[in-house]
């Protein structure tokens, strides 16, 4: 859940089925990076000879990537793969939720396998026991970017695997391990695929991007004939040259993260930071066990506003953890007026199944959770209209997600797909979906821009 939009599953994925070929139906489901190993067990069915069908009815067996964050998510993903069992039979249950084989087991005994997350090998080999992959060589031909299931010119970059932090509200790592980051040469010649494939923008996502290299000792690997350090300042530097977007998600508001933000006042990368803070009080913030404090980050927000006056901060916040008292909320949203952030999401504590925070003492009832987060909403609410009425009579530069007529819709700098605010264009004649436009900005509503083609 988010302050602007609201995401939605994927359903099962349009391709091109062809008779006598094993067909494969895929649901995905959860956060982007969850999407990201969805693209790749598409990919590498895809690279073996798998048509990914259309359909339930086409399908001779289907695979879904589920969610298990929070209860609502288990429950979607449940009933994602109770659906797929219903119109096909045939299920192979994949990601977050999949780490809690039981849970899935319990409720839908017939399924054909059970995986964890980001774990392709494991789908293929439950693939290859109930369909049988193809021997036709010509089949297996994918793009050199693989198969992606976001639209042509944006895609998700992950960096790293898993998370070393202990949050006490979220099972994450009991279900993807410690972080584990990618060579940084093999992430730079994944992005370069993709820019050479037509991407516009790279979403850069990780459990905690702000730790990238840590595990590898910021290791140093090559790209271009150069040596290149295993850390986030290099990596951001080095996309940046590609000629595209590039957004920075997940990012812990660790003190060498300044050195970032240089870059986006160059221009270098948007100057756009999402920055998960969960909270104010620094009470619930060691509760929660989170590596910050309230007062550090004003400050620190503060000198980057300074360095990067265009910089759109983005967070998400819990309100309603167990022992939160009505004074720490308040000094929540004394936070919000004080940090003025440009985009904010914000749930209300789900106690999730194994997660050490719900053995805390005095719970908050789920009611007094729901009235917290709808207040705190309406908070940021004020805030987020404020701040895009200031953009009024400005000129952005967008990048257009769809355009139909002589409308479009996209997104400036300040905006991330999907759980961001859009940008309403009008004169969009002879545009196209995944170009930049100038538009010069005429009203704004509480999360949405208007304006029209210059």
């Amino acid at each position: 859940m988010n302050a602007t939009k609201s995401s939605t599953p994927s359903p099962l994925l349009p391709s091109q089925p062809a008779d006598k070929l094993p067909t494969v139906g895929f649901v995905s489901l959860g956060c982007p990076k969850a999407l990201v190993d969805s693209e790749r067990i598409l990919t590498e069915l895809r690279a073996e000879g798998y048509v990914i069908s259309p359909t339930y009815d086409v399908a001779d067996l289907v695979v879904v990537n589920t969610c298990g964050f929070i209860d609502e998510a288990v429950e979607e993903s449940l009933d994602a793969v109770g659906e797929a069992l219903a119109e096909n039979g045939k299920v192979i249950v994949t990601g977050c939720l999949g780490a809690k084989k039981n849970v899935v087991i319990d409720e839908h005994p017939r399924v054909l396998a059970v995986t964890g997350p980001h774990d392709t090998e494991a789908v293929m080999a439950a693939v290859h026991k109930h369909l049988p992959k193809p021997h036709d060589p010509f089949t297996d031909l994918v793009p050199p970017h693989g198969i992606r299931l976001t639209p042509k010119h944006y895609a998700y970059l992950k960096i790293s695997e898993g998370c070393n932090h202990r949050c006490t509200f979220c099972i994450i790592p009991s279900m993807r391990g410690n972080l584990v980051s990618r060579p940084i040469g093999d992430v730079m010649q994944e992005a370069q695929r993709l820019v050479d494939a037509g991407v516009r923008e790279l979403l850069v996502i990780s459990q905690d991007t702000s730790a990238y290299g840590v595990d590898l000792r910021y290791r140093t690997g090559f790209w271009g004939g150069r040596p290149l350090k295993t850390r986030l300042t290099e990596l951001a530097g080095a996309l940046g040259e590609l000629g595209v977007w590039v957004r920075l998600h997940y990012v812990y508001p660790y003190p060498h993260v300044d050195d970032v933000i240089p870059l986006m006042a160059d221009n270098k990368i948007l100057p756009y930071l999402d920055v998960p803070l969960q909270h104010a009080s620094r009470r619930i913030l060691k509760l929660m066990k989170r590596p910050a404090d309230a007062e550090n980050t004003l400050t620190r927000i503060q000198h980057w506003r300074e360095q990067c006056p265009e910089i759109t901060i983005r967070s998400t916040f819990i309100v309603g953890f167990p022992g939160e008292t009505e004074a720490e909320f308040e000094e929540l949203l004394d936070f919000l007026a004080e940090a003025q952030l440009d985009r904010v999401g914000c749930f209300a504590y789900s106690p999730v199944e194994g997660a050490v925070a719900n053995e805390l003492p005095d719970p908050v009832p789920q009611e007094l959770r729901e009235e917290r987060r709808a207040r705190f909403m309406e908070h940021q609410q004020y805030i987020s209209a404020e701040k895009l009425r200031g953009k009024v009579g400005s000129v952005q530069t967008v990048l257009l997600d769809a355009v139909e007529n002589e409308m479009a819709i996209g997104r400036s700098s300040a905006d991330a797909p999907e759980i961001d605010g859009v940008v309403h264009v009008s004169g969009a004649n002879g545009l196209r979906a995944g170009e930049f436009a100038r538009v010069r900005v005429t009203d704004a509503d509480e999360y949405d821009l208007f304006g029209t083609a210059t």
